[in-house]
């Protein structure tokens, strides 16, 4: 931000408080004030909202996210309950099995999230990849498969016919070397719904294995331990 501040360039501060809304109020800056006292993860629907409100505002994309979001909104709530039942089935098939998920082109952020939820709330290790990409060298790799992984496939009806051709193919792939592969179909109108619906129900996944394991979701200790390290060097 300080650079930011010393380019002058156009700044929109997201925030609960603390330094960068001292900073943006002492520079005149734009501040839009979220509620803190939750883990970053946890404030995903503040923070994403508020960026789409500013992109749009802007004029760097051209949207109707509002619609979007309320039906996405709309959709979670008539879901949760089949929602929580998925996310219940994924995670006893994930629990002490390392997880690999995959998505398609365009939705790799959501299985970015996915893998660092289980990373934070699960305490888990965990891989990711994207297919066509995955297909160019990562299946080859599976031929050092084993019966301790499990395979969780996001996946869209609108997802391109070819790509789910390739999933098809990969699957066959994966069941040669492990029996643990579940997909994950999104609901929704549009691409944004169906990452939300993704995101809610990956989320889900996180927690029970948390409770699965009798472990604290917020806890991040060794992340703390790390920055007090770095504030000393």
């Amino acid at each position: 931000m300080e650079a930011a501040i010393k380019a002058k360039a156009k700044i929109v501060c997201v925030t609960s408080g603390g330094k960068i809304a001292e900073m943006a109020k002492q520079n005149n800056c734009d501040v839009i004030l979220i509620p803190g006292g939750s883990p970053p993860r946890a404030a995903l629907a503040y923070s994403l909202t508020q960026l789409f409100f500013i992109l749009v505002k802007l004029q760097l994309v051209k949207t109707n996210f509002e619609n979007q979001l309320r039906n996405a909104a709309d959709l979670l709530d008539a879901e949760e309950k089949n929602i929580r039942q998925e996310a219940t089935a994924v995670a006893e098939l994930l629990h002490q099995k390392i997880p690999v998920l995959y998505a398609v082109d365009g939705y790799n952020g959501v299985a970015t999230r996915f893998r660092q939820q289980l990373n934070e709330n699960s305490k888990m290790l965990a891989w990711q990849g994207v297919l066509p990409e995955m297909n160019h060298n990562e299946l080859v790799g599976w031929a050092g498969g084993r019966n301790d992984l499990a395979v969780v496939i996001l996946r869209n009806k609108t997802d391109f016919v070819r790509t789910q051709a390739r999933i098809e193919f990969s699957k066959n792939v994966f069941a040669k070397h492990t029996p643990h592969i579940k997909e994950i179909w999104s609901k929704g109108n549009s691409m944004l719904e169906q990452s939300l619906y993704l995101i809610h129900l990956t989320d889900w996944v996180s927690l029970f294995l948390a409770e699965k394991k009798g472990i604290d979701p917020v806890e991040v200790k060794i992340i703390d331990q790390l920055k007090g390290t770095l504030a000393k060097s």
